[in-house]
């Protein structure tokens, strides 16, 4: 039995798994270069992040359409992940 995954009928009725949240960026540089990253991303094709949730406490803040400012929402709610690499050890 195939199972077409475009086709509603074959969702299953398990509900979506919620995407990990990344944690808090406090530094300006690094929250510029993954929102820059991110906004690549956008201007590519890929699908924007944010919800269009009316219960979220996010609702009063009409959602931006240029992708630099979708990427900085997104990254301000922790909904883009991101690695930082580690720091190269000097010899010394």
């Amino acid at each position: 039995m195939e199972i077409d995954v475009l086709d509603p009928a074959a969702e299953s009725d398990t509900p979506p798994v919620p995407r990990p949240k990344a944690p808090p960026i406090e530094s300006r540089f690094l929250f510029v270069d993954v929102a820059a990253m991110r906004a690549k991303q956008l201007r590519r094709g890929a699908l924007p992040r944010l919800d269009n949730d009316p219960h979220s406490s996010e609702a009063h803040r009409p959602d931006p359409r240029k992708p630099e400012r979708v990427a900085m929402e997104e990254v301000r709610r922790g909904l883009v992940l991101y690695d930082v690499p580690p720091e190269k050890q000097t010899p010394g």
